[in-house]
């Protein structure tokens, strides 16, 4: 009995300092910890409260009855989602889009960032940032419209310079080949811009002695690049990497929305539009739940695969 009791001391003795130490460090960095209060009350009251709303994926909800009224059917609004002569396409759709992202759209901002930290010309290097952070403050309402303006047929300048060239006009609107392309364009100039603001503030703080000493060696400025700046903005590449993986059924909804149309939908209709259609314009609300928490799942699980496939290539990944 003694013996048990002065086993389980160290531990107690243990939990104890580490509990201080705890509190000392919340004390010693209380302003930053009430920085963040604001960001962790948010995801509390809209982020993880509102999971409580999952339970209606798993009955027939009814609003007037409320959640605990309503008739519970399991996993029935899954078994229509799967066995829809939709899912499949509209499952497809959605990783072609964010494989687009992730291969054409996630490399370009890393890329204008190592070209704009070659840039010597301050006034000209802020010139540039100003102008393509732009984009991002205009709501895909305002960029869509404008593409429209670009592209329509009727007096759009893209088709005018191409009937002036001798080419048949393109309706790009309307075609289920041009939406891919588009739909990419656009996030690109939107994003591309905002989206090297995190990999630039990395590279500043790359060590300037390592350049130096590349120079010494005799290393030109796209070996110092390649060598020196990419290594050294890797892990933040690989982390944001890792948080694109985890929205791979999460492409946003009002963009594909505002180009989706009855032409283009068998290649523009993915989960977010569908989620839409099902749960507010025809009111299923516990079937476009279940769908929700389907993409909620798969891109929890891609999620920790990529970081421990991070964490195998030797990276620190997200946790």
């Amino acid at each position: 009995m003694k013996t048990a009791l002065a086993e389980n001391q160290p531990i107690e003795n243990v939990k104890k300092v580490r509990r201080a130490e705890m509190l000392k460090r919340i004390k010693k960095n209380k302003l930053i910890y009430l920085m963040i209060l604001p960001g962790i009350i948010y995801f509390i009251i809209y982020k993880y409260i509102p999971m409580y709303g999952l339970i209606i994926s798993f009955q027939d909800y009814k609003p007037y009855l409320g959640i605990s009224g309503s008739e519970w059917v399991g996993f029935a609004h899954f078994e229509r989602l799967f066995t829809s002569s939709d899912f499949w396409m509209i499952f497809k759709n959605t990783l072609v889009l964010f494989a687009l992202q992730i291969f054409i759209y996630f490399p370009i901002p890393i890329i204008i960032s190592l070209m704009l930290n070659e840039v010597k010309n301050a006034f000209f290097k802020r010139g540039v940032q100003t102008i393509i952070y732009i984009p991002h403050f205009m709501s895909w309402v305002v960029i869509v419209s404008i593409s429209y303006v670009m592209l329509t047929l009727d007096g759009g300048i893209v088709n005018s310079v191409l009937e002036s060239l001798g080419f048949n006009k393109i309706n790009f609107l309307l075609s289920s080949e041009w939406f891919r392309p588009m739909y990419i364009i656009q996030v690109i100039w939107r994003e591309a811009g905002w989206g090297t603001i995190i990999f630039l503030a990395a590279i500043t703080a790359v060590d300037p002695q390592l350049y130096e000493a590349a120079k010494m060696d005799g290393a030109n400025r796209f070996r110092q690049m390649w060598h020196i700046t990419l290594p050294a903005i890797r892990s933040v590449i690989i982390v944001l990497l890792i948080l694109k993986i985890g929205d791979v059924l999460e492409l946003g909804f009002e963009h594909v929305y505002l180009l989706l149309n009855a032409s283009n939908r068998e290649v523009a209709e993915i989960f977010d539009t569908y989620v839409y259609v099902a749960g507010l314009q025809q009111g299923q609300f516990s079937y476009s739940t279940a769908v929700g928490f389907f993409k909620g799942a798969v891109g929890l699980v891609m999620v920790i695969f990529a970081n421990r496939l991070a964490k195998k290539f030797g990276e620190e990944g997200i946790y």
